[in-house]
Protein backbone atom coordinates (compact mmCIF):
# COMPACT_ATOMS: atom_id res chain seq x y z
CA UNK A 1 0.00 0.00 0.00
CA UNK A 2 1.57 3.33 -1.42
CA UNK A 3 1.71 5.88 1.08
CA UNK A 4 -1.00 8.32 -0.63
CA UNK A 5 -3.54 5.23 -0.22
CA UNK A 6 -2.38 4.82 3.04
CA UNK A 7 -3.25 8.40 4.20
CA UNK A 8 -6.67 8.61 2.51
CA UNK A 9 -7.54 5.61 4.25
CA UNK A 10 -6.95 7.75 7.65
CA UNK A 11 -8.77 10.54 6.44
CA UNK A 12 -12.43 9.58 7.49
CA UNK A 13 -11.24 10.26 10.64
CA UNK A 14 -11.08 13.74 9.01
CA UNK A 15 -14.30 13.96 7.77
CA UNK A 16 -15.86 12.76 10.89
CA UNK A 17 -14.66 15.96 12.45
CA UNK A 18 -14.76 18.15 9.76
CA UNK A 19 -18.33 19.67 8.58
CA UNK A 20 -19.37 18.11 5.31
CA UNK A 21 -20.69 20.06 2.12
CA UNK A 22 -19.35 23.46 3.15
CA UNK A 23 -16.40 24.62 1.45
CA UNK A 24 -16.26 27.77 3.83
CA UNK A 25 -16.89 25.63 6.61
CA UNK A 26 -13.95 23.02 6.28
CA UNK A 27 -11.41 26.25 5.36
CA UNK A 28 -12.33 27.37 8.81
CA UNK A 29 -11.90 23.67 10.59
CA UNK A 30 -8.17 23.43 8.42
CA UNK A 31 -7.55 26.64 9.66
CA UNK A 32 -8.21 25.68 13.11
CA UNK A 33 -5.25 22.72 12.79
CA UNK A 34 -2.43 24.12 15.30
CA UNK A 35 0.42 24.82 12.84
CA UNK A 36 4.18 22.62 13.90
CA UNK A 37 6.85 23.96 15.29
CA UNK A 38 9.94 23.11 13.67
CA UNK A 39 10.55 20.29 16.06
CA UNK A 40 7.82 18.88 15.96
CA UNK A 41 8.23 18.75 11.96
CA UNK A 42 11.30 17.27 12.03
CA UNK A 43 10.41 14.69 14.66
CA UNK A 44 6.86 13.38 12.61
CA UNK A 45 9.18 13.52 9.45
CA UNK A 46 11.39 11.28 11.19
CA UNK A 47 9.13 9.31 12.37
CA UNK A 48 7.78 8.54 8.83
CA UNK A 49 10.48 8.32 7.27
CA UNK A 50 12.67 5.61 9.64
CA UNK A 51 9.90 3.98 10.55
CA UNK A 52 6.63 3.98 8.40
CA UNK A 53 4.91 6.12 10.80
CA UNK A 54 1.40 6.87 9.30
CA UNK A 55 0.22 8.40 11.85
CA UNK A 56 3.37 10.71 11.81
CA UNK A 57 2.38 11.22 8.03
CA UNK A 58 -1.22 12.22 8.63
CA UNK A 59 -0.38 14.88 11.29
CA UNK A 60 2.05 16.16 8.81
CA UNK A 61 -0.74 16.33 6.11
CA UNK A 62 -3.27 17.92 8.10
CA UNK A 63 -1.04 20.37 9.65
CA UNK A 64 -0.42 21.69 6.25
CA UNK A 65 -3.56 22.04 4.75
CA UNK A 66 -4.18 25.51 5.45
CA UNK A 67 -1.55 26.57 2.94
CA UNK A 68 -3.15 24.38 0.56
CA UNK A 69 -6.32 26.03 0.34
CA UNK A 70 -4.12 29.05 0.57
CA UNK A 71 -2.28 27.93 -2.39
CA UNK A 72 -5.73 26.73 -4.25
CA UNK A 73 -7.41 30.44 -3.88
CA UNK A 74 -4.41 31.93 -5.95
CA UNK A 75 -6.24 29.92 -9.27
CA UNK A 76 -9.63 31.10 -8.93
CA UNK A 77 -9.59 32.80 -12.01
CA UNK A 78 -9.84 29.47 -14.25
CA UNK A 79 -13.10 29.03 -13.75
CA UNK A 80 -12.79 25.27 -12.22
CA UNK A 81 -14.52 24.54 -8.70
CA UNK A 82 -12.56 25.90 -5.35
CA UNK A 83 -13.16 22.57 -3.54
CA UNK A 84 -11.66 20.39 -6.54
CA UNK A 85 -8.63 22.51 -6.71
CA UNK A 86 -8.06 22.40 -3.08
CA UNK A 87 -8.55 18.46 -3.39
CA UNK A 88 -5.72 18.24 -6.13
CA UNK A 89 -3.75 20.32 -3.78
CA UNK A 90 -3.80 17.91 -0.72
CA UNK A 91 -3.09 14.97 -3.28
CA UNK A 92 0.12 16.75 -3.98
CA UNK A 93 0.81 17.74 -0.18
CA UNK A 94 0.25 13.87 0.45
CA UNK A 95 3.29 13.37 -2.27
CA UNK A 96 5.32 16.13 -1.01
CA UNK A 97 5.13 14.66 2.65
CA UNK A 98 6.08 10.95 1.25
CA UNK A 99 9.21 12.58 -0.48
CA UNK A 100 10.33 15.04 2.22
CA UNK A 101 13.66 14.83 3.74
CA UNK A 102 14.02 16.65 7.10
CA UNK A 103 17.28 15.81 6.76
CA UNK A 104 17.58 18.86 4.10
CA UNK A 105 16.78 21.61 6.24
CA UNK A 106 14.19 23.07 4.93
CA UNK A 107 10.44 23.59 6.45
CA UNK A 108 7.64 20.88 4.73
CA UNK A 109 6.09 24.08 3.54
CA UNK A 110 8.56 25.21 1.17
CA UNK A 111 9.58 21.79 -0.11
CA UNK A 112 5.79 21.08 -0.26
CA UNK A 113 4.53 24.49 -2.28
CA UNK A 114 6.53 22.62 -5.79
CA UNK A 115 4.33 19.01 -5.65
CA UNK A 116 0.80 21.55 -4.47
CA UNK A 117 1.16 23.70 -7.58
CA UNK A 118 1.91 20.71 -9.55
CA UNK A 119 -0.88 18.69 -8.73
CA UNK A 120 -3.21 21.95 -9.23
CA UNK A 121 -1.40 22.88 -12.72
CA UNK A 122 -2.15 19.25 -14.22
CA UNK A 123 -5.74 19.24 -13.01
CA UNK A 124 -6.69 22.65 -14.83
CA UNK A 125 -4.77 21.40 -17.71
CA UNK A 126 -6.97 18.39 -17.61
CA UNK A 127 -10.02 20.56 -16.78
CA UNK A 128 -9.90 24.12 -18.32
CA UNK A 129 -11.08 23.29 -22.07
CA UNK A 130 -12.23 20.15 -23.55
CA UNK A 131 -9.09 20.48 -26.04
CA UNK A 132 -5.76 20.94 -24.03
CA UNK A 133 -4.36 24.33 -24.66
CA UNK A 134 -0.78 23.12 -23.50
CA UNK A 135 0.92 19.45 -23.64
CA UNK A 136 5.11 20.03 -24.06
CA UNK A 137 6.16 21.37 -20.87
CA UNK A 138 7.50 24.48 -22.48
CA UNK A 139 4.03 25.03 -23.64
CA UNK A 140 2.59 24.33 -19.98
CA UNK A 141 5.16 26.91 -18.20
CA UNK A 142 4.05 29.56 -20.88
CA UNK A 143 0.23 28.75 -20.30
CA UNK A 144 0.68 29.71 -16.40
CA UNK A 145 2.99 32.86 -16.40
CA UNK A 146 1.38 34.02 -19.84
CA UNK A 147 -2.37 33.52 -17.61
CA UNK A 148 -0.44 36.33 -15.15
CA UNK A 149 0.97 38.92 -18.01
CA UNK A 150 -2.40 39.04 -19.48
CA UNK A 151 -3.87 40.07 -16.09
CA UNK A 152 -1.77 42.86 -16.29
CA UNK A 153 -2.31 43.77 -20.06
CA UNK A 154 -5.45 42.96 -21.40
CA UNK A 155 -5.33 42.28 -24.98
CA UNK A 156 -1.58 42.08 -26.54
CA UNK A 157 -0.20 44.29 -28.88
CA UNK A 158 2.54 43.54 -31.08
CA UNK A 159 4.66 45.50 -29.00
CA UNK A 160 3.05 43.94 -25.33
CA UNK A 161 3.46 40.41 -27.15
CA UNK A 162 7.17 40.84 -27.77
CA UNK A 163 7.50 41.86 -24.02
CA UNK A 164 6.07 38.93 -22.72
CA UNK A 165 8.24 36.92 -25.45
CA UNK A 166 11.12 38.38 -23.56
CA UNK A 167 10.44 38.32 -20.01
CA UNK A 168 9.31 35.05 -20.15
CA UNK A 169 12.47 33.65 -22.56
CA UNK A 170 10.22 32.34 -25.36
CA UNK A 171 9.53 34.09 -28.85
CA UNK A 172 6.39 36.10 -30.03
CA UNK A 173 4.99 33.44 -32.02
CA UNK A 174 4.37 31.13 -29.14
CA UNK A 175 3.09 34.15 -27.26
CA UNK A 176 0.31 34.92 -29.68
CA UNK A 177 -0.74 31.39 -30.49
CA UNK A 178 -1.26 30.88 -26.81
CA UNK A 179 -2.88 34.02 -26.43
CA UNK A 180 -5.14 32.18 -29.24
CA UNK A 181 -5.99 29.17 -26.95
CA UNK A 182 -6.85 31.11 -23.67
CA UNK A 183 -9.55 33.19 -25.89
CA UNK A 184 -10.82 30.62 -27.81
CA UNK A 185 -14.23 29.03 -26.26
CA UNK A 186 -15.57 25.59 -26.52
CA UNK A 187 -18.26 25.14 -28.92
CA UNK A 188 -20.83 21.94 -28.73
CA UNK A 189 -20.16 20.13 -32.16
CA UNK A 190 -23.95 18.80 -32.01
CA UNK A 191 -26.47 21.44 -30.61
CA UNK A 192 -29.34 21.92 -32.09
CA UNK A 193 -30.90 25.18 -33.55
CA UNK A 194 -32.65 27.33 -30.61
CA UNK A 195 -31.09 25.65 -28.00
CA UNK A 196 -28.93 28.96 -26.54
CA UNK A 197 -30.64 31.91 -27.99
CA UNK A 198 -27.82 33.96 -29.73
CA UNK A 199 -26.18 30.39 -31.27
CA UNK A 200 -29.81 29.14 -32.60
CA UNK A 201 -28.85 31.79 -35.75
CA UNK A 202 -26.36 29.26 -36.59
CA UNK A 203 -26.35 25.95 -37.58
CA UNK A 204 -24.59 23.29 -34.91
CA UNK A 205 -20.94 22.49 -36.97
CA UNK A 206 -22.33 18.64 -37.35
CA UNK A 207 -24.33 20.07 -40.14
CA UNK A 208 -21.74 22.12 -41.80
CA UNK A 209 -18.87 19.66 -41.79
CA UNK A 210 -20.32 16.45 -42.95
CA UNK A 211 -18.47 12.95 -41.87
CA UNK A 212 -15.77 12.47 -44.65
CA UNK A 213 -16.39 8.16 -44.37
CA UNK A 214 -19.07 6.35 -46.19
CA UNK A 215 -22.24 5.18 -44.89
CA UNK A 216 -23.59 1.98 -44.68
CA UNK A 217 -25.55 2.81 -48.21
CA UNK A 218 -22.22 3.52 -49.99
CA UNK A 219 -20.34 1.31 -48.50
CA UNK A 220 -22.65 -1.71 -49.73
CA UNK A 221 -22.70 0.24 -53.49
CA UNK A 222 -18.15 0.66 -53.51
CA UNK A 223 -18.28 -2.86 -52.21
CA UNK A 224 -20.66 -4.28 -55.10
CA UNK A 225 -19.12 -1.75 -57.48
CA UNK A 226 -15.45 -3.21 -56.97
CA UNK A 227 -16.76 -7.19 -56.92
CA UNK A 228 -18.16 -6.26 -60.00
CA UNK A 229 -15.36 -4.35 -61.53
CA UNK A 230 -13.08 -7.73 -60.68
CA UNK A 231 -15.83 -10.29 -61.64
CA UNK A 232 -15.69 -8.25 -65.14
CA UNK A 233 -12.07 -8.06 -65.12
CA UNK A 234 -11.40 -11.45 -64.64
CA UNK A 235 -14.04 -13.10 -67.15
CA UNK A 236 -11.88 -10.46 -69.64
CA UNK A 237 -8.91 -11.75 -69.49
CA UNK A 238 -9.86 -15.23 -69.70
CA UNK A 239 -10.77 -14.50 -73.27
CA UNK A 240 -7.22 -13.70 -74.05
CA UNK A 241 -4.64 -16.11 -75.18
CA UNK A 242 -1.94 -17.44 -72.39
CA UNK A 243 1.09 -14.85 -73.93
CA UNK A 244 -1.26 -11.88 -73.95
CA UNK A 245 -2.28 -12.12 -70.86
CA UNK A 246 0.43 -12.51 -68.80
CA UNK A 247 1.63 -9.41 -70.93
CA UNK A 248 -1.20 -7.61 -69.53
CA UNK A 249 -0.76 -8.78 -65.76
CA UNK A 250 2.86 -8.04 -65.68
CA UNK A 251 2.56 -4.91 -67.51
CA UNK A 252 -0.77 -3.25 -66.00
CA UNK A 253 -1.76 -5.41 -62.67
CA UNK A 254 0.95 -5.77 -60.85
CA UNK A 255 2.28 -3.28 -58.53
CA UNK A 256 5.64 -2.90 -59.77
CA UNK A 257 5.40 -2.85 -63.80
CA UNK A 258 7.29 -4.66 -66.06
CA UNK A 259 8.97 -3.20 -69.11
CA UNK A 260 8.74 -4.10 -72.65
CA UNK A 261 12.23 -5.49 -72.74
CA UNK A 262 11.95 -7.84 -69.99
CA UNK A 263 8.85 -9.06 -71.26
CA UNK A 264 10.92 -9.09 -74.48
CA UNK A 265 13.75 -11.44 -72.92
CA UNK A 266 11.15 -13.27 -71.16
CA UNK A 267 9.60 -14.64 -74.27
CA UNK A 268 12.11 -14.47 -76.82
CA UNK A 269 10.71 -11.94 -78.79
CA UNK A 270 11.46 -8.16 -79.27
CA UNK A 271 10.14 -5.21 -77.46
CA UNK A 272 8.39 -3.90 -80.34
CA UNK A 273 6.41 -7.17 -80.89
CA UNK A 274 5.75 -7.00 -77.25
CA UNK A 275 4.22 -3.82 -77.84
CA UNK A 276 1.74 -4.76 -80.62
CA UNK A 277 0.76 -8.26 -78.43
CA UNK A 278 -0.04 -5.59 -75.75
CA UNK A 279 -1.99 -3.02 -77.31
CA UNK A 280 -4.06 -5.28 -79.15
CA UNK A 281 -4.64 -7.18 -75.72
CA UNK A 282 -5.72 -3.85 -74.33
CA UNK A 283 -8.48 -3.46 -77.50
CA UNK A 284 -9.64 -7.05 -76.75
CA UNK A 285 -10.07 -6.44 -73.16
CA UNK A 286 -11.92 -2.69 -73.79
CA UNK A 287 -14.39 -4.52 -76.80
CA UNK A 288 -15.37 -7.40 -73.74
CA UNK A 289 -15.54 -4.91 -71.16
CA UNK A 290 -17.86 -2.59 -72.88
CA UNK A 291 -19.85 -5.45 -74.44
CA UNK A 292 -20.72 -6.50 -71.22
CA UNK A 293 -21.06 -3.26 -69.17
CA UNK A 294 -24.95 -3.41 -69.39
CA UNK A 295 -25.51 -6.84 -68.31
CA UNK A 296 -27.01 -7.02 -64.99
CA UNK A 297 -24.57 -8.40 -61.98
CA UNK A 298 -24.17 -12.13 -61.58
CA UNK A 299 -25.07 -14.02 -59.36
CA UNK A 300 -23.12 -15.49 -56.67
Amino acid sequence: MTMNQSVMNTMPELSMSFPVGSLEAYIRSVNGIPILSPAEERELAERYQQHNDLDAARRLVLAHLRFVVRIARGYAGYGLAQADLIQEGSIGLMKAVKRFDPGMGVRLVTFAVHWIRAEIHEYILRNWRIVKVATTKAQRKLFFNLRKATKRLGWLSKDEAEDVAKELGVNKTSVLEMEQRLNARDTSFDWTPGEDGEESLKPAPVHTHPDPSYGPEELVETEETEQRSRHELRDALSVLDERSRAIVTQRWLQEEKVTLHDLAAQFGVSAERIRQLEKRALEQLREHLEAVAMLPFPAP
